[in-house]
């Protein structure tokens, strides 16, 4: 009986200091991964910080020739911060953007749409660029305001757009045969209700939530997103 006991015991220390050890190098683990993470952070910090100093030769002169459209994701929250929306656009144009498409699920952006034109002097709107491409040239940003009603309702608008007119050509040439679309059906549409954007070839997404947030899904077929 008292053997019996003296293993109880014996077990019960042996789980005790099992357990602290287990506890002890998850706790140094733990210290481990912490400091990783805050040198990781450091380092992306000086790296930002000697960029933009302009330290590192690498980053002086960007090559943007490849860059025709550049698309930004912003949450909506931060898209009320417009002082900040306008210096970023301004530092675009510096670098040498030249179209750039700005994305909120909300369309906070859309609200304040003259508000930042009112900042930058340079700024062309892509509506009107559409009808006036001799205003884009070296000296002007293309801007392009988008919300989540330029995805899934824009589609659902070009589809009952197409619809109808392929209905009343069905009603007036008598044919039945079914009509197959197109992609450049789809783009005839999206294009004639005002939501036909160019297709960025970057996409960059601020906030914490890395996913485009309801951007337009057939303009990012082929683009990087970051």
């Amino acid at each position: 009986m008292e053997l019996r006991n003296e293993m109880q015991r014996a077990y019960c220390c042996i789980a005790q200091i099992g357990n602290l050890v287990l506890l002890l190098l998850w706790h140094i683990l733990h210290f481990i991964v912490s400091i990783f993470y805050f040198v990781l952070g450091i380092a992306r910090v000086a790296e930002s910080y000697f960029i933009s100093s302009g330290f590192l030769k690498k980053y002086k002169s960007l090559n943007l020739g490849k860059l025709r459209c550049l698309a930004i994701v912003i949450e909506s929250e931060e898209a009320y911060q417009t002082l900040q929306v306008i210096e970023l656009l301004q530092w675009l144009g510096a670098i040498g953007v030249k179209s750039v498409c700005l994305y909120d699920k909300e369309g906070v952006t859309k609200k304040s749409k003259q508000a930042i034109l009112g900042k930058l002097n340079n700024a062309v709107i892509f509506e009107e660029s559409s009808e006036n491409d001799k205003l884009v040239d070296h000296n002007h940003m293309m801007l392009e305001f988008a919300s989540f009603s330029d995805g899934k309702e824009a589609v659902t608008k070009a589809a009952n757009l197409l619809f109808m007119k392929y209905l009343k050509l069905n009603k007036l040439a008598g044919d039945q045969e079914g009509q197959i679309f197109t992609e450049p059906h789809m783009a005839e549409a999206l294009k004639a209700i005002g939501c036909k954007g160019a297709d960025p070839d970057l996409l960059l997404v601020y906030g914490p939530a890395r996913c485009h947030l309801g951007f337009p899904i057939w303009r990012i077929r082929y683009t990087e997103i970051v």
